[in-house]
């Protein structure tokens, strides 16, 4: 299998050096090139068209977020990762087609998680993210107000009633409207495995088969194992043969 090749952006060396660091211990990475300001970033990016950005956001001249506007505008646009040691720009960032928000410093663990999750996001996958009837964010009320969770960073919608649970590596939280209308919005990134389940396609890890003989889905980053149907199971076996 070929390595997924990565481009890094940022504008100070030892924040290069130490993501450059990382990545090698990141097995199926491959770094193609490096740019210390967004003018740079997007000549490489042109040059070597990487699988995927590691981009920072505040550099002089051309941001990382304008950098993430041009890349958001080609056909055929790599999976963007914002590191970044700010984290009031999020949500901006996912106005731009972003994958993940990385705080600075990175862990080795997370950066891992969210390049493989980037890598099975497919390009039909990233460019559905910049439909205007795609969100990409979703809100959940909290006890301290409301939180905004990445379309991308979720790995699940389980229907019980006329409840919604969302689940992502944070926990889980209830939310308003119904499977149907989220199948019909985030069909590209989500299949159904069940009639009361959804599930992420870049989260999933394995099919598996319960002691009962029931089949169930090992999700990144959360616990709980969403069964599949009967009614789905082939579709789904068919569809993780091209992931």
């Amino acid at each position: 299998m070929v390595d997924k090749s990565i481009l890094v952006v940022d504008d100070e060396p030892l924040a290069r050096l130490r993501l450059l660091r990382l990545l090698e211990k990141c097995e199926g990475f491959t770094v193609c090139a490096e740019a210390e300001n967004g003018r740079l970033a997007i000549e490489q990016v042109e040059r070597h068209n990487p699988d995927i950005v590691l981009l920072d956001i505040r550099m002089p001249g051309i941001c990382g977020l304008t950098v993430a506007r041009h890349l958001s505008q080609q056909a055929s646009p790599p999976a963007v990762i914002f590191c970044t040691a700010y984290g009031e720009h999020a949500l901006e960032a996912f106005d731009f087609n972003a994958t993940a928000y990385l705080l600075k410093p990175v862990k080795l663990e997370r950066l891992h998680d969210v390049l493989s999750r980037a890598c099975k996001l497919t390009k039909a996958q990233l460019n559905s993210l910049g439909q205007e009837e795609c969100r990409r964010h979703i809100s959940v009320k909290r006890a301290h107000g409301v939180e905004l969770v990445a379309v991308t960073d979720i790995c699940y919608f389980v229907a019980d009633q006329k409840y919604v649970t969302l689940g992502y590596e944070h926990g889980e939280a209830l939310i308003d409207g119904s499977l149907k209308e989220l199948e019909a919005e985030f069909g590209d990134l989500f299949h159904r495995v069940h009639r009361n389940a959804l599930v992420s396609l870049a989260h999933i890890d394995a099919l598996e088969r319960s002691e009962q003989g029931q089949y169930q889905l090992r999700l990144r980053g959360v616990e709980l194992r969403p069964q599949v149907s009967r009614r789905h199971l082939a579709s789904l076996r068919k569809l993780l043969q091209t992931l």
